[in-house]
């Protein structure tokens, strides 16, 4: 009797080891004699111990961090760059059967393609567009990783290492730019002075008075800075009338 009740506790064990948890967010991808069965879960699940084999797989989103890569633009400038990749298992089946280790295979899938989309750019391009470059490497990695069950969620370049010289290059680039600007906003300026002073002298000469009114205008002026020498501009116009007599005697 005792030898009965220990061969009926071990094959009790036995029966009782197939018995697995898993959690939400957790599929069990299930081989029988070799033979895929399919994914199970989540929650209590059974795999007949012996006969059938089961391989967790998580379908949380993953965060991996793509290592610096040397690359060289389409301008001939060589730099680092790094990204970080989002990802999520969407078809557990594919994830175990089309690929061995699909953590590794998105891994080396993500660094050459950002090589190779880096490359292809210039280097304005990947500091201006750098949404679009986020976009690009989305696309093409996902189109690769679909058929082992992967879903690229985003993709993003996080830092672009420029060589020293090529900073001091585009630091004086950017101050020629704001120099630039500058002069440009300075001859905006003056030709608007010069299309309002143009704009001032063509309603004086319609309008003699206005004239008059600028003349009092300057006097106020002159005088409300207590200055010991006070200057009265006389108008020409003023001065004709004796300029006129004057040419008639000397004739």
């Amino acid at each position: 009797m005792p030898g009965a009740w220990a061969a009926l506790v071990i094959v009790a064990a036995f029966v009782l080891s197939g018995l697995k948890v898993l959690r939400e967010y957790e599929r069990a991808v299930v081989f029988r004699l070799g033979r895929l069965v399919g994914a199970r879960g989540p929650g209590v699940i059974y795999v007949i111990p012996g006969i059938e084999k089961a391989l967790r797989i998580d379908l949380r989103t993953i965060t991996m961090d793509i290592p610096s890569q040397d690359v060289i633009t389409k301008d001939n400038v060589s730099i680092k760059v790094n990204a970080v990749l989002y990802f999520r298992v969407v078809d557990p089946n594919r994830a175990v059967v089309e690929v061995k280790n699909y953590l590794f295979a998105t891994s080396q899938n993500a660094q050459t393609t950002l090589r190779s989309v880096c490359g292809e750019a210039e280097l304005d391009e990947l500091l201006a567009e750098r949404e679009k470059i986020n976009t690009h490497l989305q696309s093409i990695i996902d189109q690769h990783t679909e058929p082992w069950g992967i879903k690229v969620v985003q993709v993003a370049v996080k830092h672009i290492d420029l060589p020293e010289e090529m900073r001091r290059a585009m630091a004086r680039q950017a101050e020629a730019e704001r120099e630039r600007r500058a002069k440009v906003i300075a001859a905006e300026g003056e030709f608007q002075a010069a299309q309002r002073l143009a704009e001032a002298s063509a309603i004086m000469a319609k309008e003699p008075i206005a004239l008059q009114l600028r003349y009092l205008q300057t006097l106020v002026e002159i005088a409300s800075e207590n200055n010991s020498t006070t200057i009265f501009p006389v108008p020409i116009d003023l001065l004709k009338p004796f300029l006129g007599s004057l040419g008639g005697r000397t004739t």
